[in-house]
């Protein structure tokens, strides 16, 4: 029987064989796994052995019900926020570990993709697991509870965020104290403004997440200090 908060979503299966790799799509707040899914047959032309799972968030958006979200905002302070993500990022820690009991792809060969609130779940979920993960992409969002990090790292995959100046939902001025909060914790970080996009993906950044993958994929990543 599965768990009550079990996750589940979309997948794209790697072009032939047993994956090699996974990526995991964590979708932005009012969406569903569908919507960050469409990045896997872009991102499969040069990761062809690689598996796609975009899991459903566990929750009913507050604002949106027919989407999801991985927490919520509504009446929250930082510290309820801090509380919900701990939550939700254990459901993406037991998912991850389930994929790597099916797979037998070990975490150093699984990355996390993230939007939004996503990648705001992928940049708390990865510095803090055991096992370190091959690489995280955050594309426009920003890092929950920065100060935590010098105490609460325990591995440090390196790290690719991409936000538009254009931003009118998470500011763009969100990703550099990011950066420097990431670096300042030891993280290897490549931080890219995209002029004038606003919310959303563009093709450049689309292809810097697919070159991040590759490399990421093909070198070894810190394990625990």
């Amino acid at each position: 029987m599965k768990p009550l908060l079990s996750l589940d979503g979309p997948r794209h299966e790697p072009a032939s064989g047993n994956p090699q790799s996974i990526v995991v799509l964590l979708h932005g707040y009012g969406a569903d796994g569908h919507d960050l899914i469409s990045l896997a047959p872009l991102w499969a032309r040069v990761l062809p052995q690689t598996l796609f799972v975009s899991p459903h968030a566990p929750f009913p958006c507050e604002i949106n019900p027919m989407g999801k979200q991985w927490y919520g905002f509504e009446g929250m302070t930082p510290e309820m926020i801090l509380a919900a993500t701990r939550a939700a990022a254990s459901l993406v820690d037991g998912y991850i570990d389930a994929l790597i009991g099916e797979t037998g792809v070990p975490a150093s060969r699984i990355a996390l993709a993230g939007f939004s609130q996503g990648a705001m779940m992928a940049l708390h979920i990865a510095p803090r697991r055991r096992d370190a993960l091959a690489g995280v992409i955050g594309f426009s969002g920003r890092l929950i509870a920065p100060e935590l990090l010098a105490t609460e790292t325990i591995t440090r995959p390196p790290i690719l965020l991409v936000h538009g100046d254009a931003d009118p939902v998470v500011p763009f001025e969100s990703m550099q104290p990011a950066a420097d909060a990431l670096r300042a914790a030891g993280f290897d970080v490549v931080a890219e403004k995209r002029p004038n996009v606003p919310h959303a993906i563009d093709q450049v950044g689309l292809a810097m997440g697919g070159r991040f993958l590759v490399d990421a994929f093909a070198q070894p990543v810190a394990g625990p200090a």
